[in-house]
């Protein structure tokens, strides 16, 4: 759980400038010129609680006396690198199931962006989960695939310092697609020790990673680190992964009073086996590891630069980051068979942007004389200049038809005050407002039926925030019980806020809304009932006013309705000595359409995973042995509204183990899917045709019509890796 504190101390102060500053912040201004105040906001007091305490970051450790701390909810944590250094991963973003409750999966390549599951919501590839990695926001607005597409596959994670996680709309430093919840991901700063690690296992993988840290001078550090990744996969058609990854580091000081520069270089290339008909196993047409569409897969790239600045002084502390990526991705996909002739039924998806911001934050301390109240103001600015965004029909990843091309500006403002209140010792509140605004244009570049969509959209959404806490009590060794409530939002693609026509066939578009209001509220408790124990247990809901997505493979926005969710998750951190780490999660959720579905009466959301649990141990007492084991449950989800199709559940277990031959080498043994379970990754409801179906001719396939059906993508089965990391 991460915070800041509330240092006590009396200090001088000028009142009126602090009556001034909260009159500016009560009244947030509601065009981009609110850019200009909240900058201007950041050094408007530079003599305004001079003598106060410097503010200092805490982080929530392991001691009994120290499990408390100052959070804003009972669902908000920080997971750092000790935890992650035993956790057996199968993909980079499976870090992120560090975060309770949270599932990852893939449907397709290990080049495309995973699935994310949390709180009730199929997430897709990032919809409403925003994340950040060392200050750069990684969902993708409008993107080619699917909105608020979040690759995490640039991920090094053994280089990862921490991931803050919040869940909920409750932070007022969290905007666009921060409706279910947020993650800060951060890489360290040095390294112990430079080192170089090989791996190598089933299915050709084959992994190197170098990476070291230098002290430049006594204030200079610089971290780089290279990996090369290859994999085939189980799959019947290789996947022919070969990833290339690189990260430059420059730092000096802290987070909290220094800045680090960071550049990073990825790229992939890759080749897919989609998920398929479930009935193209079970008939024999097929293996089990099989695909129907020969040459799916595709390229990516992910180049970014970006600086943090911190600066602490006896007022409080300043913050200010910028970024520029340059980011681009072909995929090929043929989700449905062969709807349409034995061609198959491949498009191409592309991507090709630059995309920058940056974000200005200042926090007050005010002293004892204002109840120990913190006050936060801050900024935020993020364009993506996407010059060409388009959808494509393909034969053999080869063009045959543009269905459209766009290109596409869009431009995001966002402004938020906060403050944390110690009103008595038992009681302290937090309230915030947030102020966001996006300016977007379109214009159609290709596609016989695209010519006419496009234009200038902008909206813009006040986003209140409140939270209040009780404790601690010296009930169960320490407990504070949790309240909050807020509004948060995700944003639409900008081709359905501009849509006149469907750029399949030109019939009439509906536009959908550039934002989507989300609304949520939590009820929690969080305790420390033995020494080195954590528990946190939350009751939340939240109301989304529409599940409006855009559909990349068919190049529209389509309309869900609103909906409502609501559930209960517990999560527990064991730490009883230094030396092991048990946790322990269970999340329950209920997701359902506010209004049935016309065409079958059905009012579940599909794919909105009802309940998960898993449980992770982790040994390592410094000596020659040590490991980490995973297991994971997923329950039988809804794969259409009427809940009469539904998925299998299923557990599975990962395993490492390590061994220190000596100081200087290590090696390490990964069992994915320990027990060899017989699974599928991801399940589906949906049309779609097989090839033997299509030269058939059953149920229309191959003329246009489709066979609605299970389609599936199957669990890895069991594999072995080994690393080998010798240090220096």
């Amino acid at each position: 759980m991460h915070c800041y504190s509330l240092a006590p101390g009396a200090c001088p102060h000028n009142e009126t400038a602090l009556n001034a500053v909260l009159r500016a912040g009560a009244l947030l201004p509601t065009t981009l010129r609110s850019l200009g105040f909240a900058l201007l906001s950041t050094c408007a007091l530079p003599a305004f609680g001079a003598g106060i305490p410097t503010l200092q970051e805490v982080t929530v450790g392991n001691d009994s006396k120290d499990l408390i701390g100052v959070a804003d909810s009972a669902s908000e944590g920080t997971v750092t690198a000790e935890q992650l250094a035993t956790r057996p991963l199968l993909r980079p973003a499976e870090v992120m199931e560090a975060v309770p409750g949270m599932v990852v999966t893939q449907h397709s390549g290990d080049g495309k962006a995973n699935q994310y599951f949390l709180r009730g919501f199929n997430l897709d590839h990032g919809s409403d989960f925003a994340t950040t990695v060392t200050g750069i926001p990684v969902n993708m607005v409008s993107h080619a695939h699917g909105q608020g597409y979040m690759d995490l596959n640039f991920l090094i994670p053994e280089l990862i310092s921490s991931v803050k996680y919040r869940k909920g709309v409750y932070g007022a430093e969290d905007g666009d697609f921060a409706t279910s919840g947020g993650a800060r991901i951060d890489y360290l700063r040095t390294l112990a020790a430079p080192f170089v690690e090989f791996g190598f296992g089933q299915n050709n993988y084959r992994r190197l990673l170098a990476a070291g840290s230098t002290a430049l001078n006594d204030d200079l550090r610089l971290l780089a680190a290279v990996e090369f990744t290859g994999n085939d996969g189980p799959w019947e058609q290789p996947e022919n992964l070969v990833k290339k990854n690189a990260l430059l580091r420059l730092s000096s000081g802290t987070a909290a009073n220094g800045f680090a520069i960071t550049g990073m270089f990825y790229r992939a290339d890759w080749t897919a086996s989609e998920h398929v008909p479930e009935r193209a196993i079970s008939s024999g047409e097929i293996d089990h590891y099989g695909t129907l569409s020969a040459n799916d897969g595709g390229k990516t790239h992910r180049y970014s630069l970006a600086g943090e600045w911190a600066r602490s002084d006896a007022s409080g502390i300043t913050r200010a980051s910028a970024y520029v990526v340059d980011y681009g991705l072909k995929l090929y996909s043929a989700p449905s068979g062969y709807i349409s002739g034995l061609q198959g039924d491949q498009h191409e998806q592309a991507d090709d942007r630059l995309q920058w911001g940056g974000e200005l934050r200042r926090s007050w301390f005010l002293g004892p004389q204002w109840k120990d109240t913190e006050l936060a103001v801050g900024a935020q600015l993020r364009q993506d200049r996407i010059d060409k965004v388009g959808l494509y029909n393909t034969v053999n990843r080869r063009r045959t038809e543009v269905v459209r091309e766009d290109r596409i500006t869009e431009t995001a403002v966002g402004v938020f005050v906060d403050t944390r209140t110690q009103w008595t010792p038992w009681l302290r509140t937090g309230l915030g407002v947030r102020y966001d605004e996006i300016h977007a244009r379109a214009s159609a570049l290709g596609g016989s039926f695209n010519m006419d969509n496009g234009g200038h959209t902008e909206a813009r959404q006040t986003s209140p925030k409140l939270g209040v806490v009780l404790g601690p009590f010296e009930l169960l060794g320490q407990t504070e019980f949790y309240a909050n409530w807020g509004h948060g939002f995700h944003s639409n693609d900008v081709r359905g806020a501009t849509a006149r026509t469907n750029p399949q066939d030109g019939s009439p578009a509906e536009r959908v809304p550039l934002i989507v209001k989300a609304g949520g509220s939590e009820l929690g408790v969080r305790a420390a009932p033995l020494p080195g124990w954590n528990t946190s247990l939350s009751v939340w809901r939240m109301a989304l006013d529409s599940e409006l997505v855009f559909v990349g493979d068919e190049g529209i926005t389509e309309p869900k309705g609103a909906s409502r969710r609501h559930g209960v998750e517990w999560s527990n951190y064991f730490a009883p000595t230094p030396w092991l780490i048990v946790d322990a999660d269970v999340a329950w959720s209920r997701a359902r359409f506010k209004d049935a579905n016309p065409d079958n009466g059905g009012r579940r959301v599909p794919n909105a995973i009802p309940l998960t649990a898993s449980l992770g141990l982790s040994v390592d007492d410094g000596g020659k042995w040590f490991g980490g084991l995973r297991l994971r449950y997923l329950g039988a989800y809804d794969l259409e509204e009427t809940g009469e199709e539904k998925s299998t559940a299923f557990w599975m277990a990962n395993l490492k183990l390590g061994y220190r031959v000596s100081k200087q080498i290590e090696a390490t043994l990964d069992v994915l899917n320990l027990f060899d379970k017989r699974a599928n990754d991801i399940e589906y409801w949906g049309g779609a045709c097989t090839r033997g179906e299509a030269m058939a001719g059953l149920g229309g396939c191959g003329s246009g019509s489709a066979i609605d059906g299970r389609l599936v993508h199957p669990l890895e089965p069991r594999t072995l890796r080994v690393g080998v990391r010798v240090n220096f």
